[in-house]
């Protein structure tokens, strides 16, 4: 048997077409799949997406590195993203300084990249959309 596998899913509250977009930029995230509302195979209940979401993304599968994210607009305009980060694992030093200065772009750093005693190069910030990111340099026998 197979053990289980945990992905993120992020709802960005409309936003979601341009978060896969700066995700792509920032960090080189491939989208794997999309689905709007509109194309889904079943139509939506009634009133259970807000007018004017029928073109939003009510499902992506996004493939960072070798991982695989889930993001959506869900069925709401609100987000909120608080009580987690994802944790971005950087083969170089030079990846991982460009990736946190291309996360960080729009959005606000929480603990500037710096030498840690657990990395020699590890920062946190929140994007633009809120997302709270830890973005390190793996450890040389990891990497």
């Amino acid at each position: 048997m197979k053990s289980p596998l945990v992905q993120p899913y992020l709802f960005f509250g409309g936003r979601c077409d341009e978060a896969l977009a700066f995700y792509q930029k920032a960090i080189g995230a491939r989208i794997e799949m999309r689905m709007s509302f509109s194309e889904s195979p079943e139509p939506m209940p009634p009133g259970s997406i807000p007018r004017g979401f029928e073109k939003k993304v009510m499902h992506a599968a996004v493939r960072i590195g070798e991982s695989l994210v889930m993001a959506s607009d869900g069925n709401s305009e609100k987000l909120s993203f608080c009580g987690f980060s994802l944790s971005l694992a950087c083969a170089s030093e030079d990846q991982a300084r460009q990736s946190f200065d291309a996360l960080a772009e729009g959005g606000r750093i929480t603990m500037p990249i710096s030498k840690t005693f657990w990395s020699p190069c590890f920062g946190m910030l929140q994007d633009r959309f809120g997302v709270g990111w830890m973005v390190s340099l793996l450890a040389p026998e990891s990497a």
